[in-house]
This record gives C-alpha cells, structure tokens and sequence, in this order.
C-alpha cells in the first residue's frame, strides 16, 4: 500500500535534483551524480566556535569569533555557501521540501559522528513569525530538522521557543542592526520540556546574531549545552 502511495506522488510531483533542479529519473539517487560534483562541503580546517571555514590551519578561531562572545558553545554546518545558493533559495521560497532529505543526507555523512558525540536530547528548529511562515506555507529550519532528526535518530521538538515579532529581513542589516534586531524577539513556550544539551537547526550561519538569540534564551531556561548546526555557511575572507 505505501509503495503504491509513493509511486502515484512521485509520478504526481517527481522528485527533482537539489543543485539543477532538473527531475530526477526514477531510481536515481537524491541527487544527479554530475551534480554532486558542484557541491562544497564545509571541510575539515574551520573555526573552533563557528564552524567558519579559515585559511589559518594555525589558527583556532575565525576574526568574527575572536571579537564576539556568543551565546552557544559551537556550531557546525554542512555545505560552503556559495555552493548551494541557488539549492538554498528554491529550499526555501519555491517550496523544493523535498531536498531536505539530500541535505540530510550529507549531514549525516559529514556531521553524523559529531552529533553522535554531542548526545543531544533534542534538535530545535529555528522558528519563523507566525504570520510570515503561513505566507509561505512552511518553515524551511524546521523541515531541515526533522530530516537531519530522522537521519540522526534525534528527537526534534519544534513548539519549544517561539518568534514573538516579524523582524527586519537579515540581509539588509549590519552587525550590529542584526543583533538590536533581535532583542526580544523569541520566548519559550514551553517550560515544562527540559533539556541539558540541544542542536539548533538553521538554513544559513552569517554572524550568528540568530542563534545567539535563540541560545540567549535557552541559557535562561537552563540548558547547559548549546550546539548549532546549519545547511550552510559563508568563508572567511
């Protein structure tokens, strides 16, 4: 019975591929093998908070880490920015959902031993504002999470903290803008979950002014261990 369901919905919304878009043969994997190609992951010389790729191989922590003090204790992400762009704004805006499972994928391949050591109790989405996550039918961090959830067997929990106000897009804000931006513009909602360790899930880590917020939060409701984990991330120049 499910595989005849899913052969209908495949053949009703065929799966395409996360980098060219194009629809994907029936059979063939997440992803068209000249396409897998083009794709950049992370790499293993990066900043010990962020998860930054640096140049430094002698230094521990990228020029943006050594000024800020942030509110989690590290990050990680899966793919170089510039890499996936393109991958990332369908994911996001066309509603391509389903390439969260080859994002998932690659987290468990690159990330996989790392969360494994972690040992979260949960991984917690990044909410969006109500208003704006109905115009767009979803939240992308959240579909993330349960992908990367399942493919890592972590528990996800999406109804923690809320997004109490619509902020100024990110993208149009320096620094500074960002995290004045953010103040008080997310709330835990439930305090009766408690967790000692968590992994926050985003799409993209810039300056971290997002997740140091959502962690600001977290800290206050006494989580003792506070790692992130995003699609992608930007190179230091």
């Amino acid at each position: 019975m499910n595989k005849a369901a899913d052969f209908v919905v495949s053949l009703l919304y065929p799966r395409r591929c996360p980098v060219c878009d194009d629809v994907l043969r029936r059979g063939e994997k997440l992803i068209h093998e000249r396409c897998e190609k083009k794709i950049r992951p992370v790499g293993r010389t990066t900043c010990m908070k962020c998860g930054k790729p640096i140049k430094d191989k002698t230094g521990e922590f990228c020029d943006d880490c050594v000024k800020t003090t942030h509110c989690f204790d590290r990050g990680y992400s899966i793919f170089r920015y510039r890499s996936v762009s393109g991958s990332i704004y369908r994911f996001k805006y066309a509603g391509r959902r389903e390439y969260a499972d080859f994002y998932a994928e690659k987290a468990k391949k690159y990330l996989g031993s790392t969360i494994k050591a972690i040992n979260p109790d949960a991984i917690i989405p990044i909410p969006m504002y109500a208003a704006k996550m109905r115009k767009r039918g979803y939240n992308q961090a959240a579909v993330l999470a349960k992908a990367i959830g399942k493919a890592c067997n972590v528990p996800v929990y999406e109804n923690v903290i809320i997004r109490t106000r619509n902020t100024v897009p990110m993208k149009l804000l320096d620094q500074q803008g960002r995290r004045s931006n953010l103040k008080k513009a997310f709330n835990i909602r439930r305090n009766d979950v408690k967790f000692k360790c968590i992994i926050l899930i985003d799409d993209i880590y810039t300056t971290g002014s997002t997740i140091d917020a959502v962690a600001k939060e977290f800290r206050r409701m006494g989580v003792e261990r506070i790692y992130f984990v995003t699609l992608a991330i930007g190179q230091v120049v």
